[in-house]
């Protein structure tokens, strides 16, 4: 009973914040959070470094995806110090690697890519539990592999669903115009589509496609996945690790493979994407892991136990940093700039 009254008030919450996002996000009003001024020019103006609601989405949405992995994680009793290690051995490695794989596939210094960050998260997930539990002393319980493999896995899935809510708010990972589609997804998306507006938003200057009717795809990712979530969650929490694992990892990357089918950004060169071509990838990496490892008997996780982990005061600070961490990475635009001049209000001297 615990554990359904958790999912329905998160989903809840999650679902509420959703429905705001998509009705605001696309305006020109939030792409950017804030302005701070780094070098004066001429006639007391400043150029200005700009931070965005992408950025501050990302964090937000990778805070509450950690929370859940802590809270799922706990709910097992398992050890908190263990766990933060291998969280933090797989950050280490998929932060750089979302600019470093847009790089390599697209060709470009000034962009991220979460499917390939997610790509090398879910091929590294395995590996940093076993050093984890190599790294930290005897008297530490070692992770269980499938276990804590399903918990990242569910907060992967919701972390990414999430952070779609950044995408629609800088514009990018944008569907096709309604236009160009075929009747049936202009049936579909007649009446719930996007309309992007602002010239500083990516789909503005990279496609020209602001102000038309697009497809929704990363409001649909956003529903999809933050859903899956919360269904591995339940499968998590009734002790169905291994089927837990398998769902969330076959949603999230066989819905990339079809869901670019469905978008007009970049997504590289080729008819087959290189991220739908790590989409098939994870799947079958996964499942050879599976083979070869069996999940632990476990008794079912107390949903309660994992709730009191967040209070501890480490794990609150420890995020609290991880936060910053994420909005000083991709909070930062690169591909704007702003001028900043400030004047007296005379009559409130």
């Amino acid at each position: 009973m615990n554990d359904l009254l958790f999912l329905f008030g998160l989903g809840f919450v999650l679902a509420h914040f959703l429905g705001w996002g998509f009705k605001h996000l696309p305006g020109e009003r939030w792409q950017m959070l804030a302005v701070v001024p780094v070098r004066k020019g001429g006639d007391d103006h400043w150029q200005g470094a700009n931070l965005t609601y992408y950025g501050f989405f990302i964090a937000t949405s990778q805070l509450i995806a950690l929370a859940l992995l802590l809270i799922l994680l706990g709910a097992m009793g398992l050890s908190i110090p263990a766990t933060m290690l291998a969280i933090l051995l797989v950050l280490a490695c998929c932060i750089p690697a979302a600019r470093l794989m847009a790089m390599l596939v697209e060709k470009k210094r000034h962009t991220f890519t979460i499917g390939g960050a997610s790509f090398i998260g879910i091929l590294l997930a395995p590996w940093s539990i076993q050093l984890s539990n190599s790294i930290l002393p005897a008297n530490h319980a070692e992770l269980p592999l499938i276990p804590v493999l399903a918990a990242m896995a569910i907060a992967y899935t919701l972390g990414e669903g999430l952070g779609r809510l950044g995408c629609i708010s800088y514009g990018c990972c944008y569907g096709k115009p309604l236009k160009n589609c075929n009747k049936l997804l202009q049936w579909l998306f007649g009446r719930i589509n996007f309309i992007f507006y602002g010239t500083t938003k990516k789909v503005a200057y990279e496609a020209e496609l602001a102000g038309e009717k697009l497809i929704p795809i990363q409001a649909i990712t956003c529903v999809l996945y933050t859903f899956g979530a919360l269904v591995g969650s339940y499968l998590f929490l009734v002790g169905l690790f291994t089927p837990a694992l398998l769902f969330t990892i076959a949603l999230t990357q066989l819905w990339r493979i079809l869901s670019e089918t469905m978008r007009a950004d970049f997504r590289g060169f080729g008819n087959i994407s290189a991220y739908q071509k790590m989409g098939i990838l994870s799947v079958l990496y996964i499942f050879g892991v599976i083979y070869f490892v069996h999940a632990a008997p476990y008794s079912d996780p107390e949903i309660l136990n994992g709730i009191g982990v967040l209070w501890n005061p480490s794990v609150i600070i420890g995020l609290q940093l991880l936060w910053l961490v994420f909005f000083y990475t991709f909070g930062r635009s690169t591909v704007t700039t702003s001028t900043i001049s400030f004047a007296l209000i005379r009559k409130h001297i």
